[in-house]
């Protein structure tokens, strides 16, 4: 405690000597929540620390222009008025940082979040850092064990690696980040995790995750709470990352989670609307994809052996990756970790939809033994869940030995990708439990896995049992589908003869021989119509007359066997009359019939019959005179119903 105050001491008679002691002031004109109007600090510059009023109010230069400046509040104790002073101190904003502070929950002032204490023995490093030259960062050729199957194996992360994780809300993303760091115990790998607009319950109930792992003793929380001025959430994470490059200049691997960037990317929003700044699309500043690049470049491997990986979040919003701020982030980082809402009801955790999530090192950063097997699984998994959508809705048994066999893999590999929170596995148990993919054999997927098969046997088994009993039952059904005229119980059953008020008349006549008409007409006695005998051709048109009820008595008394065959002259007339007779002019004819007779005009009979010319194609329109034909000619009415129900 002595040397720092000698050290500030010291500080301040070399500035008094040096003429660094001259301050430009000016004064408040303005306050719109977190921004505020200054003039009279001509010389100011962007990014320079300013004090309001007294020192507890610290700001930065957000915007500069012709008379006034714009000035983003960091911190304040809320007595700001219009006209307070505002001093320039000609340095950039920093931030201070403890190497004390590891496992405890901090600020970018160095300040304990929990017991709002500062820590002693703190260090200003600069917010906004320059950036790492080309020339001294090498590739990416180390990996970053995350503990998670379907991420290693498939996906895997690189020391020095930017790799984004995107998904909905509720799907996992931060819990992937804490098996992350867990994972990381006893692995000499200094953890950061930036809290971005997250509420002190939830910042609180991680931090006590942590200590139950044992992993606070490598792990720095940094917060911005949901509370914080917005210009504080938007500096937090370069706050971070400054602290991060701290220990890679000394050789060391330093891991960072942002959760998430989206918040980040709302605060810098507000600052640029309330500063009037101009908008660019959805209302986000300009800069927004420069605001982010210059964040996120700052991932990398240093030649001297550290190296610093960045492990963003983004939350989405109805699945939807496209947006504006996941885009930008997506073409910066080196791959993405997509987490669906879907697969995430369905159980499968962690939610990783493998076919959107991508990583563009790949097996560059594994080592070959899990490589080789990573490279199997993630293509057997692919060719089985697009097989699983096309025959989801087929039964297994109907497929055949090949295709049962992928699925049963399928699904083999999904139940094993899946982990419980906070169970990380080493890359050794990773290839033991899928190393049968590598034989292509169920014997050694049943073995590995002590699972039986689907219970396929068992159940056609149970179904063989009763398959008997319920034997009679399903020859029924089928008689009742496929209905045979032989049996005459099934014939009672299930009607052959339809009787249906309809005669179709068509060329050739082929009359029915009554041999085969007899067995069809013999069990059918009791019905109370009478039977249809149909005259099949090949042209003439289907004609439909309703039947005309007749006394129950008379067809009892019908004789169906009985058919009396018309002669070739009456059956030649009787066609052509059925062929020209329309279907109103039939039901004219049976009207006749049924009413009571009406006198009617006497009609001199027409010497000859009508000679019309037909075609069998098309129907044609005839008058009523032109069917009255000689009673020479016709002894009977072809439409008239015998006695014996033939018509």
């Amino acid at each position: 405690m002595k040397n720092n105050i000698e050290d500030l001491i010291d500080s301040k008679i070399e500035s008094i000597i040096s003429k660094n002691n001259i301050y430009h002031i000016g004064k408040v004109v303005r306050i719109n929540e977190f921004v505020i109007e200054a003039t009279g600090l001509d010389d100011a510059f962007f990014f320079e620390k300013v004090y309001i009023g007294t020192e507890k109010n610290v700001g930065y230069v957000d915007k500069i222009e012709e008379s006034k400046v714009y000035i983003a509040l960091v911190k304040t104790d809320g007595t700001i008025a219009i006209g307070d002073p505002i001093t320039t101190t000609g340095e950039a904003l920093e931030a201070s940082f403890s190497k004390n502070s590891i496992g405890m929950i901090v600020d970018l002032f160095g300040v304990d979040r929990m017991s709002e204490k500062h820590f002693n023995d703190t260090k200003m490093v600069p917010i906004e850092t320059e950036k790492i030259p080309i020339m001294d960062r090498t590739s990416v050729n180390r990996p970053l064990e995350t503990g998670i199957s379907s991420i290693d194996l498939m996906f895997p992360i690189g020391r020095g690696q930017r790799q984004l994780i995107i998904g909905d809300k509720k799907t996992g993303k931060t819990q992937i980040l804490l098996d992350t760091i867990v994972n990381q115990k006893n692995k000499d790998v200094i953890c950061f995790y930036v809290s971005i607009g997250k509420t002190k319950k939830e910042i609180k109930r991680l931090y006590t995750k942590l200590v139950e792992k044992g992993a606070n003793a490598y792990t720095t929380i940094v917060a911005a709470f949901n509370d914080d001025t917005s210009p504080l959430i938007k500096l937090t994470p370069y706050a971070a990352l400054s602290m991060a490059e701290e220990y890679m200049k000394e050789g060391k691997d330093v891991l960072v989670c942002i959760d998430d960037l989206k918040k980040h990317a709302d605060a810098c929003r507000e600052i640029a609307l309330i500063a009037e700044k101009n908008t660019g699309r959805e209302a986000y500043p300009a800069d927004i994809f420069y605001t982010h690049s210059r964040l996120l470049e700052k991932g990398c491997q240093h030649k001297n052996g550290g190296s610093i990986t960045i492990l963003p979040v983004v939350e989405t919003k109805g699945g939807d990756i496209t947006d504006y701020v996941s885009t930008n982030i997506i073409s910066i980082t080196d791959g993405q970790i997509v987490l669906s809402e879907k697969n995430f009801k369905k159980g499968q955790k962690p939610a990783v939809n493998f076919g959107l999530s991508v990583s563009r090192l790949g097996g560059a950063v594994q080592k070959p033994s899990i490589k080789t097997v990573g490279a199997v699984v993630r293509r057997e998994l692919l060719s089985y869940l697009e097989t699983a959508d096309v025959y989801q809705l087929v039964k297994v048994d109907s497929m055949s030995s090949d295709l049962q066999e992928k699925i049963f893999r399928g699904k083999k590999m999904l139940e094993l990708l899946k982990q419980p929170k906070f169970s990380p596995r080493s890359e050794q148990k990773m290839i033991e439990t899928f190393g049968f993919v590598m034989s292509g054999s169920m014997t050694m997927l049943q073995e590995e896995t002590n699972t039986p098969e689907p219970k396929q046997e068992e159940k056609k088994k149970k179904n063989d049992k009763p398959k008997d009993k319920n034997k009679p039952t399903k020859t029924t059904k089928k008689v009742e589908k496929t209905p045979v005229v032989e049996e005459t119980p099934v014939v009672e059953q299930t009607p052959v003869v339809e009787v249906q008020p309809v005669v179709e008349v068509q060329q050739p006549v082929e009359v029915q021989q009554p041999a085969e008409v007899q067995p069809v007409v013999e069990p059918v006695q009791t019905i109370e119509t009478a039977p249809v005998v149909e005259i099949t051709s090949e042209t003439a048109p289907v004609v439909e007359i309703p039947t005309v009820e007749e006394p129950k008595q008379e067809i009892a008394d019908a004789k169906p066997v009985e058919i009396t065959q018309p002669q070739p002259e009456e059956t030649d007339i009787m066609l052509e009359k059925t062929v020209l007779m329309p279907r109103i002019m039939i039901e004219e004819e049976i009207a006749k019939e049924t009413t009571p007779a009406v006198e009617e005009p006497k009609m001199e009979p027409l010497p000859t019959a009508p000679i019309v010319e037909t075609n069998p194609n098309k129907p044609q329109k005839v008058t009523e005179e032109e069917f009255l034909i000689d009673s020479t000619e016709v002894q009977s009415n072809p439409f008239e119903i015998k006695e014996d129900g033939v018509k």
